[in-house]
């Protein structure tokens, strides 16, 4: 686990690419090339306060020359939304950190079946980008409540054409069983989603009914994991290079424990959604709390900030 490179990058470009949505192209104000990227990486964007926010980027991974994020307006949101909105002009100065993926194409995919829902398409969009790139099949499913709503049609109409799919409400809404039978029907195809917590529900429950392999189902939250039955306990955490062992109160999480210990901790979000601060372990039954691991990573990786234990674990930091 390492601190992540922190990039003061320049404002080249702005766009407004739906009513809501604006577009912010970031470049090196030196350097030709940004640190490389794979699709469905997000940045963290630094905000003056010192909070962090996640932001997907949405362009093909081939450019080096420029990081480029797209950034919903939330009105009733945590604040990065608005600041973004109203400070990220052209000419300005953001923040921002070298690029992470816990959300990408599968190498034994024969088919990927990509489905965005509103403000959630931008990391699809660049895996349609990459699996374009490499002659891979498939399919861009855009949900949206009208075209007008819908972030950078135009462009992923040229960039895409007969593969892309715009599925407006005002017009004809997406059929996800439908869609979603097209993929649990076909052994190689691979279901990527990303969207509003109404989009990932339908398609979690429509996937259980098809009996939709959950390593064929992937998908991206920027929104932490809700549970108001979850009671947490205490349990012990060792770490695997020292042999210390430590305590963590049930109102404490490992993260907040080990760094009071005095490690020093990668993190940001710090809510289980942006995948920082995920270590291995052995040893121990955890309780996962992220939206970031998939079923197979959690075998033997976890986040400190938000998953719990039964008892004790073993972590390798």
């Amino acid at each position: 686990m390492t601190a992540r490179l922190i990039m003061k990058l320049q404002v080249v470009d702005r766009q407004r690419v739906s009513p809501e949505v604006v577009a912010i192209t970031l470049k090196h104000p030196l350097r030709p090339e940004l640190p490389a990227w794979t699709a469905g990486a997000h940045v963290d964007l630094r905000l003056p306060d010192g909070k962090i926010r996640q932001y997907s980027l949405c362009g093909d991974p081939r450019d080096r020359s420029i990081y480029r994020i797209a950034v919903k307006r939330e009105e009733v949101g945590r604040g990065g939304s608005r600041w973004v909105h109203e400070n990220l002009g052209t000419g300005s100065i953001a923040h921002c950190s070298a690029p992470r993926s816990n959300f990408s194409l599968r190498a034994d995919a024969r088919r990927h079946v990509l489905v965005g829902g509103g403000i959630g398409v931008t990391p699809v969009i660049s895996m349609a980008y990459e699996a374009r790139n490499r002659g891979e099949p498939f399919e861009l499913h855009v949900l949206c409540r009208s075209r007008d709503f819908a972030p950078f049609a135009e462009e992923l109409d040229k960039a895409f054409g007969q593969r892309l799919t715009i599925h407006c409400d005002d017009e004809k809404p997406a059929d996800l069983p439908e869609l979603l039978k097209g993929v649990a029907g076909e052994s190689g195809a691979h279901l990527y989603f990303c969207g509003p917590s109404g989009l990932n529900t339908a398609i979690h429950a429509i996937a259980g009914k098809l009996k939709l392999p959950d390593g064929r189902l992937h998908h991206e939250l920027f929104q932490a994991a809700v549970d108001e039955n979850f009671v947490p306990e205490p349990f012990e955490i060792t770490v695997a290079t020292s042999g210390r062992t430590f305590h963590v109160p049930s109102d404490r999480s490992a993260l907040d424990v080990l760094r009071e210990a005095g490690m020093v901790l990668p993190s940001s979000c710090e809510l289980g959604v942006c995948g920082a601060c995920v270590c291995d372990y052995r040893d121990g039954e955890v309780i996962h709390r992220d939206v970031v691991l998939d079923a197979d990573a959690r075998k033997n990786k976890m986040t400190l900030c938000v998953s719990r234990v039964r008892g004790r674990v073993t972590v390798g930091l």
